[in-house]
Formats: C-alpha cells, structure tokens, sequence
C-alpha cells in the first residue's frame, strides 16, 4: 500500500527518577547517602533511509515513545538512560508541526540524521543533597518528563522531470521505455494509481531521475478525478514534460492550457517550472496530418517562425527546440524548451527526447 502523508504523536522519554539510598557496610558506622542519579530518557531522532519508498509502515494515528530512563541506584549506581528511537523515512519526507504547519525538517539525503526532541532528564540521587547541617538526606529528585508533539510526513518524491498530463495519454509508457520504472500499463483511464520513479540512463555515466504522477483532468483542483493530491511528488522538479495525445478527442491547444491552469492551481512554485512538450502516439496520424497540427500547435502557444526550428530529432516530423539553451545563456521560459512528436509504442524519437531532456535538467542543475 502506498502511503504518502501521515499523522503522527512522538514522545521522548521520561528521565528516570533519583534514588533515596544510604551506605550500609559491616564496620562502617552511618555511612551516610549514596543514592545514584536516574537516567537520561530517549530522545527521538529521524533518519532518511533509500531503502524506505512510502510511508505505509506508519500506522493511522500512531504514538511512538522513547525508552524512560532508569532509576537510580545504591552505591552512587547511575540510572541506564533510555534508548533512543530512530524513526526511518524515505528520502523527500518532510516533517511538519501539526499546529503551526511549520515545516521542522526536510529530509533530502540518504543517511541523514536530525534530533527531532530531546529526553527528559534524570533525577538527582540524594548523594547530591548532604551537607555539614543535612547528613541524612531523604529527598531525590524526581527525572524529567519527555516532550510530545504532534506532527505530520508528507513524503515528495525527489526528481529531475516530472509527467503531467492527462489519464491514458501515454506516461507510464514513456516511463517504462525510457526509464527502470515498470508500472502498469493498460487500455484504460487512471491506470497508474500512485506515483513512480524511474532512472533514465545517458551512456555509461549519466542519467537523470523521471517521475510519473496519476493522470490530470479539468477541474482536478476542485477534486475531479484523482484531484492534484499527488502533484506535491513533482513541486520538488525544476523541469515539467507536459504530455499532450495526438490521437486525443480534445484539442491540442485545450489540453496544454488545462493541464497548466492545474498546476497552477495547486502551486505558483510549479506554475513558473522550466517546461517542455511531448506530443505522443505520433505514430497513429498520418504524416501529413501530423504537420498540420504539429505546425499549427506551435504557433497556437506562441512558437512563430521567427524562433529558431531544428529538424534532428527525425527529419520526417516538425518539432521545435531552443538552440540558446546553455549553462550561461539559458533560455526563453516562457515558452516550452522543446515541442516534439513522439511514439513510445514504435521508439520513434525516444532517444533525441532523453538527449534533450538530459540537456534541459543539466542546464537548470547549473542555473540554480
């Protein structure tokens, strides 16, 4: 079961009580106190593990504790502290106080470790309370209490370039193919039910991170569909691929504007993301057909002729990418890095998409 939000109480624990004790030895007349101090309660710590992908270990209004410190002993014996509790969590959780809804803590790298609240102190034994008018001291003082918070995981999936676009236009497809990811992939809408990460490799020693979310509809926002919950596995992407169906019965230009005023609904962060266009199932239009509305696509989202057009990722097929985009020019935001007809069923222009895919992420990666 994918879980990606969780509430949760934690408390550290409770240091351990003072020890009310006197020396008593064969030989050794009032020997006086010898009471030991409790033990250091828990504290609570967070740890990002790569091997935890959801929260789903976490169980629906679940209190976690730390061990109490122990009581003091005779003899001047310290308490055992209590042990510490490590919670684990995937990479991209970020911790959030529930009352104030300030984020606490995000954790971003693998084997990261934070002190989330500390334990409780120990009591101190009666040892430490004698003096030349008090030698016989009956009183230690009792350990500290733990604290408690409530709080709340939200887990965002970690990427370079996020899919948005509608149900059944083609992600999980072009995930698949391009990526390690293996979702489902079926004839129907709202396949994909839950988000995916995939490792898109460039040769031997590069790649990039590609994440799939459930499709958009119109009025998402308003909670049609799947609504824009899952959009939040994408805010962390500096780079949106917005999937636009060729073979779609809604307008090209109808379907980009949509699956924007969505995003923009859910966060200005993302409205204002670098962002390309991949038209898919290029492969059922015919070639002459496909220009049209290739052709007549880009002039419709402000690509006229006097912007620069390349013909390399298949000369058969119109697209348009930005030859300005480097690490010290940049580029023009305010239009799409690149348009290009794909097929993931037929491979058709696949690798030139990774390539410029690729080029678009290492020139925000520099850009920052």
């Amino acid at each position: 079961m994918f879980t990606d939000s969780v509430e949760l109480t934690v408390s550290s624990g409770k240091g351990g009580q003072g020890c009310v004790s006197f020396r008593r030895e064969k030989f050794v007349i009032n020997g006086g106190p010898d009471g030991g101090d409790g033990g250091k309660g828990g504290d609570i710590w967070f740890k990002c593990d790569n091997n935890t992908h959801t929260l789903s270990h976490f169980q629906k209004k679940m209190h976690i504790k730390a061990e109490n410190g122990v009581q003091g002993g005779s003899s001047n014996m310290a308490g055992k502290a209590g042990t510490k509790k490590v919670i684990i969590v995937p990479p991209g959780t970020q911790i959030i106080d529930v009352e104030s809804g300030e984020v606490l803590f995000d954790m971003l790298q693998d084997g990261q470790e934070v002190l989330f609240i500390t334990g409780g102190r120990g009591g101190l034994g009666n040892t430490h309370f004698k003096s030349s008018t008090k030698q016989r001291p009956t009183y230690a003082q009792p350990g500290e209490k733990g604290e408690t918070k409530t709080i709340k995981l939200e887990m965002k999936l970690i990427a370079d370039v996020g899919l948005v676009g509608f149900p059944n236009v083609g992600k999980s497809t072009l995930i698949s193919t391009v990526s390690n990811a293996r979702p489902e992939i079926a004839n129907y809408e709202f396949t994909t039910l839950t988000p995916k990460l995939g490792q898109v490799n460039i040769g031997d020693f590069e790649s990039f991170i590609m994440a799939d979310i459930p499709g958009i509809i119109g009025g998402a926002h308003e909670g049609k569909g799947l609504g824009i919950q899952f959009l939040r596995h994408i805010e962390r992407t500096k780079i949106l691929l917005f999937m636009v169906d060729l073979a779609s019965y809604r307008d090209l230009k109808e379907q980009i504007e949509t699956l924007k005023a969505e995003v923009a609904a859910f966060s200005d962060t993302l409205a204002g993301s670098s962002y390309a266009i991949a038209l898919t199932r290029a492969d059922v239009v015919s070639q002459d057909e496909l220009n049209d509305l290739v052709n007549g696509f880009l002039e419709t989202i402000g690509v006229s002729a006097s912007h620069e057009r390349e013909s390399g990722f298949d000369t058969s097929l119109p697209y348009f990418i930005q030859k300005s985009a480097d690490v010290t020019l940049g580029y023009d935001k305010s239009i799409p890095y690149f348009v290009a007809p794909i097929s993931s069923a037929t491979n058709k222009n696949i690798e030139p998409l990774k390539h410029a895919l690729f080029n678009l992420v290492q020139v925000n990666r520099y850009s920052r």
